[in-house]
């Protein structure tokens, strides 16, 4: 297991926690406060597989660069990373693949096979995760009459939507790096 693995299963215990909180909170009272604990929880959720992308390429890509360390060429290449996983953000599908193959030229979404998930499946279910991370990050519930607007964010969505990153991740962290 990678450093960006064992990362990636400390973060997404903050997104099980708010899920926890949740189910707490809305056993013990009608109050709709408690649906924003879901948004957040998909917001870590997805923050945690964002985060794990960016450490497993930082970790892979330490061992490339010691041959070059302190190197003008070395110095270059590092820059370019700070700078490509510092504009890196909504890791989807195509972006993930893309920067893994920038780097490594390796299609780490062949990899994406576990369970009952195949690569378009895989891929697929990620898309609409971040689309839904988007969604719960910046569309508040603003409405008059809360109680009559659904849920941006379904309990069982939540659950799946970890319980899918843990896969996503533990699939990704067997891909190897070096051809």
């Amino acid at each position: 297991m990678t450093e960006a693995a064992k990362a990636f299963e400390r973060s997404i215990n903050d997104a099980q926690g708010l899920l926890e909180r949740f189910d707490e909170e809305n056993s013990n009272s009608s109050d709709r406060s408690a649906e924003a604990l879901k948004r957040a929880g998909m917001v870590l959720a997805l923050g945690a597989w964002e985060t794990y992308v960016k450490d497993r390429i930082k970790e892979e890509f330490e061992v490339y660069l010691r041959a070059v360390e302190g190197s003008l060429v070395g110095r270059f290449v590092q820059k370019r990373l700070k700078q490509d996983l510092k504009r890196f953000y909504n890791p989807n599908s195509d972006r993930t693949k893309l920067l893994f193959n920038d780097y490594f030229e390796v299609d780490v979404t062949q990899g994406w096979t576990w369970n009952n998930y195949d690569i378009p499946q895989a891929k697929k279910a990620l898309n609409a995760l971040i689309a839904k991370r988007g969604d719960a990050a910046h569309q508040a519930n603003t409405s008059s009459n809360p109680s009559c607007t659904p849920h941006l964010v379904k309990r069982d969505e939540l659950e799946k939507a970890i319980r899918f990153l843990k896969g996503l991740v533990e699939a990704t962290d067997k891909v190897k790096m070096v051809k």
